[in-house]
C-alpha cells in the first residue's frame, strides 16, 4: 500500500500570501488562530516575524490546484 506524503503548500485562500493558511492546513488547525498567533509572536519578537514570513513566502510553494 502506497502512502501519500503530506506536503506543506501556501494556501490559495490566503489573506496576504497564504503562508499562515498553508501552515494551518498542514497541521489541521484553524487558520484564524494561526494568524493571531503569528501576529502576537511578531509583535513580541520586535517584528522579526515579518522577516520569517517573507522567507517562508519565498520558500513554500503555492498549491498546484
Amino acid at each position: 500500500m502506497e502512502e501519500s506524503k503530506k506536503r506543506l503548500y501556501r494556501s490559495n485562500k490566503g489573506m496576504i500570501a497564504g503562508v499562515c493558511g498553508g501552515i494551518a492546513d498542514y497541521f489541521g488547525w484553524d487558520p484564524t488562530l494561526v494568524r493571531i498567533g503569528y501576529i502576537l509572536l511578531s509583535i513580541f519578537t520586535v517584528f522579526s516575524g515579518v522577516i520569517a514570513y517573507l522567507i517562508l513566502w519565498m520558500v513554500i510553494p503555492k498549491q498546484p490546484y
